[in-house]
């Protein structure tokens, strides 16, 4: 009997050439992609699990995977063997070996992501920021982010018809920064909803348009009703900057 290792990968990625994180018979998706290379590389057939499943033209900087594993290669050369193979638009940023329980999705404390906008419209750089040709009151927009802190219901910005799991989601951190001619939306959470935060910044940048008040995305949010919530920003500005999980005996964070 073979005893398989559980071997966690960080993973970078360009999504605009991707139908996204999960699986689907006939398209290009990342978990897809990364499933089919560590399958060729380890002769056997390979389950890739991930923290989260970012959308169609999503990024990542930071996606957090597991999969299990009867080769005996170390997680350094994995590493170097995966990237070896993968697509210019993906890269495996660590390897390491982690305890058979440990889950890259069930296991995380929270999700990170960080929405991009340009205000100035740009040739290059342009697929990764969404480029927003309105004077912004973006002291208005952080005021309405503070509505989402929180324990909240966010079934008004959820693009799914149900949600296996339910629409609540705790809120931690949620703010915009604005450096040069870009503006920054992130936020952070213990999970989040399909089309969830481009649905935010859909909303704030209502807000920052004037179109909006805060009592009207505390309204929105309320609600629970996806009709209550209209602009959705494009997948192109969008990154999953990191995953965190607690810290264990183990050294797994």
């Amino acid at each position: 009997m073979v005893l398989e290792v559980n071997v966690k990968l960080v993973l970078e990625y360009d999504g605009s050439d991707f139908h996204g994180w999960q699986f689907q018979p006939g398209l290009r998706t990342v978990q897809g992609v990364i499933e089919e290379r560590l399958g060729r590389m380890l002769g056997e057939g390979v389950r890739l699990i991930g923290a989260g499943r970012t959308d169609a033209g999503v990024h990542a900087l930071g996606q957090v995977a597991h999969f299990h594993t009867g080769s005996r290669l170390s997680p350094d050369v994995i590493q170097r063997g995966l990237n070896a193979l993968l697509p210019p638009d993906v890269t495996a940023l660590r390897a390491e070996t982690v305890p058979d329980a440990f889950h890259a999705r069930f296991d995380a404390r929270s999700r990170r992501y960080r929405y991009r906008i340009s205000t100035r419209r740009r040739a290059v750089g342009r697929g990764y920021a969404w480029f927003v040709p309105y004077r912004l009151d973006v002291e208005a927009m952080q005021g309405a982010a503070r509505v989402f802190l929180g324990r909240r219901n966010f079934a008004s910005f959820c693009n799914a018809a149900s949600e296996r799991s339910g629409y609540i989601c705790h809120v931690t951190a949620c703010s915009w920064s604005a450096h040069g001619e870009d503006l920054f939306f992130e936020v952070t959470a213990d999970r989040f909803l399909r089309g969830m935060v481009r649905t935010m910044v859909g909303v704030l940048l209502d807000v920052g348009r004037g179109k909006m008040s805060a009592d009207a995305v505390r309204d929105a949010l309320n609600a629970q009703d996806r009709r209550a919530s209209r602009l959705t920003a494009p997948a192109h500005g969008l990154f999953l900057v990191r995953v965190d999980y607690d810290k264990d005996e183990s050294g797994v964070t």
